[in-house]
């Protein structure tokens, strides 16, 4: 299960709005298939795996991360390919949300007279795929807020350098995390200041293209930045209010953008809470969030922030510099957000730490 857990790893960022799915079949000892979700959403891994098994499959053991599809979309339902290959066990790490399937392709393989384990490795899937339960039972993707910061949380300097705080290995990772996400997000302030190309420039991953997520209320963002210029090569979408309209919003349309209308928050900025809903009907799993200090800030108020990833570098910018949110208003310790720590490494001279948000 853990092999066909690796290989659904690998399909994380190309796939959305389907799960990335592994498939691993064994027969008398030994792997005779196997495949994983090919970008785009499809094929699937388990027809992956019964291809490259052939008539062998006849009898083998099938280790499918998902439970399989049960439904007709653009595929034949996998669950099916499963029973006309005559497989004699299915050992599934966890049940698929999706309303349908829910249980539907584990009743089809037991009819079929063939032997169903469920739950092999079931948080390690769970945690895989999280982003597409997520947009299933709350309707918006997965939120992982990205910070490179001083030891003292600074985020740049009090003239706004921050390019850069953290070494090579640690923007590398950074890149990884992006070839992983079917989105990248930042606000028009960082987008302006930081000239983000929001692209993956990893060797061999220069293919991946995840849609490039600029939030801006007051169409700052100029016409001739690269996010814009190259919105037809590399999706791009403008996050901006309802009220907003005209020519210049006509501009950023015509040159190939994306625009996602949305209602203002508390605070009269375009309301993540409905942008986020937006992404995920837009087939956005999962969203790595660059933004500066008005961004984070933001997302924290609205609990948005599922996952926080902090690159730390070992310099002191001081109080003078640019810490990681603007304020947040907390008077009470009992109101702050809480993150609770699950990994840390070091990456270079830097460290990285991973936190969890904790709620009721």
């Amino acid at each position: 299960m853990r092999a066909a857990l690796a290989l659904a790893r690998r399909g994380l960022g190309q796939v959305a709005p389907n799960p990335s799915v592994g498939c691993v079949l064994v027969k008398d000892g030994r792997v005779i298939g196997r495949g994983r979700t090919q970008a785009g959403g499809r094929p699937h891994g388990e027809t992956q795996a019964l291809a490259m098994a052939g008539e062998a499959a006849r009898g083998a053991t099938a280790y499918v991360s998902l439970e399989p599809c049960a439904h007709h979309g653009q595929t034949p339902p996998c669950v099916e390919a499963l029973v006309a290959a005559g497989i004699a066990r299915c050992v599934i790490a966890v049940r698929d949300p999706d309303s349908r399937v829910a249980g539907r392709g584990i009743e089809r393989l037991q009819r079929a007279g063939i032997m169903v384990d469920v739950g092999c490795c079931a948080d390690e899937a769970t945690a895989l795929n999280r982003g597409f339960f997520q947009c299933r039972e709350l309707a918006r993707p997965l939120v992982t807020l990205k910070l490179a910061t001083s030891i003292d949380g600074r985020i740049a300097t009090r003239s706004g350098q921050s390019q850069w705080i953290t070494s090579t290995p640690a923007r590398a990772r950074g890149h990884m995390l992006r070839a992983s996400h079917d989105a990248i997000m930042v606000g028009s302030g960082t987008a302006i200041s930081d000239n983000p190309r929001l692209s993956v420039r990893l060797t061999g991953l220069e293919e991946r293209a995840p849609l490039r997520v600029v939030v801006d209320g007051r169409l700052r963002l100029p016409l001739t930045h690269d996010l814009v210029r190259r919105a037809k090569d590399q999706p791009t979408c403008l996050i901006t209010g309802q009220d907003v309209a005209g020519d210049r919003l006509a501009a950023y349309m015509d040159s190939g953008v994306d625009v996602l209308q949305v209602g203002p928050d508390p605070n009269h900025r375009p309301s993540l809470s409905q942008a986020m809903q937006g992404l995920a009907k837009k087939g956005v799993t999962r969203l790595l969030v660059e933004g500066g200090a008005y961004m984070a800030a933001s997302l924290l108020l609205e609990d948005l922030v599922d996952q926080l990833l902090v690159f730390q570098a070992g310099m002191i910018l001081g109080g003078d510099a640019i810490p990681v949110t603007v304020g947040l208003g907390v008077a009470e310790l009992a109101a702050a957000p809480r993150f609770r720590l699950t990994e840390q490494s070091r990456i270079g001279p830097d460290s990285l730490s991973v936190y969890e948000r904790m709620r009721d």
